[in-house]
This record gives C-alpha cells, structure tokens and sequence, in this order.
C-alpha cells in the first residue's frame, strides 16, 4: 500500500537538513525501489526548504510509522509535524516529472 508522509521542518533547520541529507539519502536508497515519488516541500520562491513529501510502498501502516521513526531526518528533530496518510494513486504522473530515457 502506498503512504504519503508530509514532513514540515521546523523553522530556521536549514542547517540541520543539509547536515543530515547524505544520510537521509543513503536512508531513502535502501526503498528506492518502493518510492513513487519523493522530493522536497519548498516555499514559493522554489528555494528555500519548507520540508518533504514522500509516498513510498509498505506493506502496512505500522511498517510505514516504523520506517519514519528511523528516518535520519526524523531521528536528528528536523521536523516540526509529521503526517502519514494511506494513498491511492489513480492518475498517471506527467506534469513535473522528468523524462526516463
């Protein structure tokens, strides 16, 4: 099942995030054949970080939780709210997405 996590960093943690990133990628590697998309929340200046959004394949919501909680972000109290939601995915993805060749 699909689960979208919505993460917002706490205020001024821009630090913090760049401080942490290798291994919240190296973190996101290891389900990189479960994600659907990932990427960063921004501010509308396209720029400044505001968070995450990702939805990423598990098999229930309690492995979902699990995975969030040993997320290096999450470990290092990056975020100020965090939200997991089952999701369905019913429409093909074609806007913001970059080509595969």
């Amino acid at each position: 099942m699909l689960f979208v996590f919505f993460l917002i960093d706490k205020p001024d943690h821009g630090a913090l995030r760049s401080r942490v990133r290798p291994e919240h990628k190296a973190y996101l590697s290891a389900v990189a054949g479960r994600i659907a998309f990932a990427g960063p929340l921004v501010h509308d200046d396209g720029q400044t970080m505001l968070g995450s959004l990702l939805v990423i394949d598990f098999p229930d919501r309690e492995a979902a939780h699990a995975w969030l909680a040993d997320e290096p972000f999450t470990k290092a109290g990056l975020y100020a709210s965090t939200a997991v939601h089952a999701f369905v995915n019913l429409w093909p993805q074609c806007a913001g997405f970059p080509l595969v060749s």
